[in-house]
This record gives C-alpha cells, structure tokens and sequence, in this order.
C-alpha cells in the first residue's frame, strides 16, 4: 500500500501512515511528531485537545516499527512540542517511547520547537547525512537529495484535505506524523518556491496515493 519514491540512486517508500522507509538501509523517518502538545495548550490557556493524542503518535510510531523492524529511525525534528513537553510527558508514554527505542538506532534532528527530548537518550544531530541523502528539518533551499519536515504539508483530493509527501526528485518533505498536528496547503507559495516541476503530492491515509501537486 506504499508508494515508491526516487531520490537520486535510493529507493524510498511513502508509507500510508506518513513515515518514509528507506529498505535498502532498513531506516525508518517520521517528522513533526509534536509529542506533548495538548499538554502544552493546556499549559498556556489555549484550545485543549484529548489528552490521548501523544499516545495515539506513539501507537501509529510502534505499528510501523513492528511492521518494518528498522535498525534505525530518524525523528525530523519538533518530534516534542516545545522545550518543557518532554519533561512533562506522562511516565506511561515515556516508557513506550524508551521500549521502541530499545535495540535500535534512534537519531532525534533538532526543529524549530525543540532541540530533541536529551533525557530519553539516541543521538542528536542538527541534521545528518546516511549515503547520498542529508536528513534535516527545515528544507535548504539548494540542497540535492535531502528528506525534511517543519512545513506538514497536505493536498485536497475530492474535496478531502490529507496530509501528504512533496517529492521531485531532489528532495522530500514529509507530513507531520502526530495527531492533531494541523497542516499547510501544498499550495501554498514556500512550498511552490521549494518544489520542481513536476512534484507528486503522495497523499496519506488507507493507501498511499500519488497526485501531481501542482492539479
């Protein structure tokens, strides 16, 4: 049900769930996971959302992990929703976290929110180059070969908004992998100005299905 995706020599499948698997080096890449964020509006007196949602995440991260067994996952950064969501997600969660992370090589990219979660351990990298491909969270505006986050890009296909991968070629931006996570129209001008002719839209959901971006 993934969608196979070209990035200069590599090989690379756009799961249905949102994450990119790279089987050639059994790596598995999610972005935007925005752990603890409900706890962060509740926090600062905004809109609350269920309180479930970063469980919800974290189940969706472990299906995927038992279903491919990478031997490495990359997060791509604001994997948590500010500095102090870490520190306050529940000892449930956190446990959960630490047991898919066991055994495996787990890479937390710096975001824009947070600087990677330093207590649950990994390695943490402002971004990171495996092969051909650098792995960051903001896209570079020149850069070849790159796999990024930050923008949870999203289409409209019938009238219905999912999020979405952008893919040309040179680079790919993932969706944000977290619940309630919200998203950008792949529409919008920084995305237009970031991607080629000729982009797909690879939308999530039961299947993964490739449209052009621009329609």
């Amino acid at each position: 049900m993934h969608h196979v995706l070209t990035l200069g020599p590599e090989t690379l499948h756009a799961m249905p769930s949102g994450a990119l698997y790279w089987p050639a080096r059994g790596v598995l890449v999610v972005s935007d996971l925005h752990l603890g964020k409900s706890l962060r509006l509740a926090r600062r007196g905004g809109a609350l959302l269920p309180p479930y949602e970063g469980q919800a995440t974290l189940d969706r991260l472990s299906a995927e992990i038992a279903a491919l067994s990478p031997a490495t996952v990359i997060c791509l950064g604001d994997s948590f929703d500010d500095l102090a969501a870490a520190d306050e997600l529940p000892r449930s969660e956190t446990l959960f976290l630490a047991g898919m992370m066991a055994g495996r090589d787990w890479i937390w990219i710096e975001g824009n929110h947070d600087p990677g979660p330093l207590a649950l351990g990994g390695s943490h990298r402002a971004e990171v180059q495996i092969g051909a491909l650098t792995f960051r969270h903001i896209a570079a505006a020149q850069a070849q070969l790159e796999i990024s986050g930050h923008y949870h890009p999203k289409a409209s296909l019938a009238g219905r908004s999912r999020p979405c991968f952008l893919a040309d070629g040179a680079r790919i931006l993932l969706p944000a992998f977290g619940a309630y996570t919200g998203g950008l129209r792949c529409d919008a001008p920084v995305l237009d100005a970031l991607m080629r002719p000729g982009a797909l839209a690879v939308l999530t959901g039961a299947r993964a299905l490739a449209i052009p971006m621009r329609l």
